[in-house]
């Protein structure tokens, strides 16, 4: 769309015609694709003989180039709408351009938009050194606010104002990561930003880093969400101005060099092809009025389950072909530049397609070829049998099963379990979670594969699983959070996790996410085994902490830290992730997930107010389930900013026997010796684990019996689980 606003620049007389630009003289601009890419590329870099600071290059020059006409002391700010006469200052499309972020908290104030995220170049921008990073043609006036609202989220698809796009990706914030679209009238301005980003710093900067969408139809990484983006929304007044500043190394702040897709769009299609950009120059689209020959003789040949090879007669244009269309099903499924011939791969086994191809020049298309039909082959080809099947994480009603993948002439759909001959489910993935067993039973366990077009193999051997008796001081179905440590020096943060099943429970699967500020979404996902520990052995519990934490507890176990506790530490990287989700506040609410299912809450999803400020949160013993719904009354006690002294261990007391562990101790630790005793005031099992989940060693004690033996023990960390009475707790043991 036409931009409303323009700008004024008093050394700079506005272009009153689209003549091409002297700067392009010494380029050969009749060159197409990768070629003229490279010519480009050589010219702009070539003229870039000024290289900016970021302070106070960047910001002097912004006021200059992006000043608003009749307001010469405000500047235009990218992403923004609307005049400031509602109560939304992040909306704003102009600003006093005195109010430039000084770094004081302050929110009504600008800053520079690197339209090509940092972090997401690889290597990442950095602004302490002139370079990419200060490259004044992708840094932009924005609303401080809506700046951070952007992030470094990827550019997607959708329409209207800026905001976050209904598109969705594998991002920051998991799968589901929604990407950002810039606005209706700002898209253009973008999509020109990103491809002289691409053509100045190469690998460095790759579209395909930046944007959601696909690349099987350009040459190299540009992606047809910028092509479709720079041929809708045409060049504003505001992009022109800034050209033209910095072409002229008289003007201060000028780089000297230009943006060539703001000059003229139609070079991305000369490039990269695609549907036509406008020409503003004129020189491509007045002198060829003549489509390409329709290609003929199309043919179809080397037919497999999912592909089949395509190839044609060339056509003939009074200037050259520079591109061929194939569709599969009315569908542009395949480009090539001069090649007659393709393969199109990807399709479903046993189906009829019709298939045709269009030739195109640099302006105008053929008509389609000829339409020719091809089946794919009949899949009859069964997988391999599943393998190495396993059974881990064994409780009293419940088990998981693990397998090897199949393989299969095509792929894989899913695998069928049985348990004692009877079929249970269907699993797409490797492993399965079988619950609502009979305690101490013994059950048969086999699985079979079977791909798309439900061949399936035969079942694998067939492996026994028995259920526990019930009296392993498991309770609990699943695991749960069981303290939250939210302390009051700004990264002092922590997430505890128990485990009452009664079995070693793998963390694959387990994830925790943050809904920050009450927005409703849950963003910022960990998974619970990116760290060493893959398992958490019975009764044990699993400790997230922030990568800033200064309390030693709130660190990891070490012979010189031997009160740290946690398991899985969340780095924090400034403009990134800050330690996300493990650098949440006392209004935020944190979720833990087992296969992207919500089976345990800290705080109310979508509700901002203070349950936790500056507190510790400790999930009362006689808990035994997770729960959906926070119950700050009934299950939390409270406890005092920077309480630590439990995080580590959860005594469950799910009887109404007095708590047996009030008194407990165990030294020495860390030890190098042979034995180590306990302090105990009832009989009690020490069952001995290593940080794999894998049991070492089982023992009895008393009173007056209050030693074991751990001589046997190598050096490393132990876990040790103490029941006593239907109680227990857990403790770490180094034997160095």
């Amino acid at each position: 769309m036409v931009k409303k606003l323009l700008l004024f620049i008093l050394t700079i007389t506005s272009l009153t015609s689209y003549t091409q630009e002297d700067y392009y003289d010494d380029v050969n601009l009749q060159l197409t694709g990768i070629n003229l890419k490279d010519a480009l590329a050589t010219k702009i870099i070539s003229t870039h003989s000024n290289m900016l600071s970021y302070t106070p290059g960047v910001w002097a020059a912004s006021k200059i180039t992006d000043r608003v006409i009749d307001e010469p002391d405000s500047v235009v700010l990218i992403y923004g709408w609307e005049n400031g006469s509602d109560s939304d200052i992040t909306n704003d499309r102009t600003r006093d351009n005195s109010l430039q972020d000084a770094g004081t908290g302050a929110t009504f104030v600008w800053n520079r938009e690197h339209v090509f995220s940092k972090s997401l170049a690889n290597p990442s921008l950095i602004t302490d050194n002139p370079g990419a990073g200060t490259d004044a043609h992708n840094l932009r006036p924005a609303d401080k606010n809506r700046n951070s609202e952007r992030n470094n989220y990827k550019f997607a698809l959708d329409s209207g104002n800026s905001g976050r796009s209904s598109i969705t990706y594998n991002g920051p914030d998991g799968a589901d990561t929604r990407g950002w679209y810039p606005g209706d009238e700002w898209k253009g301005d973008v999509s020109r930003i990103i491809m002289y980003m691409y053509l100045r710093y190469g690998s460095q900067c790759l579209p395909t880093n930046v944007g959601v969408g696909d690349s099987q139809f350009t040459p190299d990484d540009m992606i047809d969400l910028f092509l479709k983006w720079n041929r809708e929304d045409p060049v504003s007044d505001i992009e022109k101005e800034r050209n033209n500043y910095h072409e002229n190394t008289s003007n201060t702040y000028a780089q000297g060099n230009r943006n060539p897709f703001i000059d003229n769009p139609f070079l991305a299609t000369r490039i990269w092809g695609g549907e036509n950009a406008e020409d503003t120059w004129g020189i491509y689209t007045s002198s060829d009025t003549e489509a390409p020959t329709a290609p003929t003789n199309v043919t179809l040949s080397n037919q497999t389950l999912t592909s089949i090879d395509i190839s044609w007669t060339a056509s003939t244009d009074n200037i050259g072909v520079a591109q061929y269309q194939v569709y599969v099903n009315d569908v542009l499924t395949k480009q090539t530049t001069t090649a007659t011939s393709a393969s199109i791969t990807g399709l479903e086994t046993n189906t009829t397609y019709n298939f045709k191809v269009i030739a195109k020049d640099l302006i105008n298309k053929s008509e389609a070829s000829n339409e020719v039909v091809g089946t794919t082959l009949a899949d009859t080809t069964a997988p391999s049998i599943p393998t190495n099947v396993t059974i881990t994480d064994i409780t009293d009603s419940s088990f998981n099963i693990n397998w090897s993948a199949s393989s299969d002439n095509n792929e894989v759909a899913g695998y069928d379990i049985f348990i004692d001959g009877t079929f249970k489910e269907t699993s797409t993935t490797t492993t399965y979670a079988v619950i609502g067993l009979a305690t101490s039973t013994t059950y048969s366990i086999t699985v079979l594969a079977k791909d798309k077009d439900d061949n399936k193999s035969a079942q694998s051997t067939a492996v026994n699983a028995t259920t526990t008796d019930g009296a392993s001081g498991g309770s609990a179905s699943e695991l749960f959070f069981s303290e939250y440590f939210e302390g009051d020096g700004g990264t002092n943060k922590a997430l505890e996790i128990v485990n009452l099943t009664g079995g070693t429970v793998s963390l694959s699967g387990y994830v925790i996410k943050l809904d920050r500020n009450d927005t409703g979404e849950w963003v910022s996902p960990l998974a619970l085994d990116s760290g060493t520990v893959k398992n958490i052995v019975p009764g044990d519990v699993f400790v997230i902490g922030n990568g800033k934490n200064s309390i030693p507890e709130l660190q990891t176990y070490s012979e010189t830290n031997t009160i740290g506790q946690v398991d899985l530490v969340q780095p924090v990287i400034e403009e990134t992730n800050w330690g996300q989700p493990v650098n949440f506040t006392g209004n935020d609410a944190i979720g833990l997930f087992k296969d992207n299912v919500l089976i345990d809450i800290i705080g109310e999803f979508g509700n901002g107010a203070n349950f936790a400020v500056n507190k510790t949160l400790r999930r009362n013993g006689d808990i035994s389930a997770p729960n959906t719904t926070f119950d700050l009354q009934g299950e939390w006690t409270p406890f005092p900013a920077n309480t630590a002294d439990g995080l580590g261990s959860h005594t469950s007391t799910l009887t109404t026997t007095k708590n047996t562990f009030e008194s407990f101790k165990m030294f020495p630790n860390p030890t190098n010796g042979s034995t180590i005793y306990f302090s105990v005031t009832k009989e009690a099992k020490i069952t001995i684990y290593n940080v794999l989940g894998k049991l070492i060693s089982t023992s009895e004690i008393t009173k007056s019996k209050n030693s074991i033996d751990i001589s046997d023990l190598s050096k490393g960390v132990y876990i040790l689980k103490i029941n006593s009475e239907e109680q227990f707790i857990t403790k770490k043991l180094i034997k160095k």
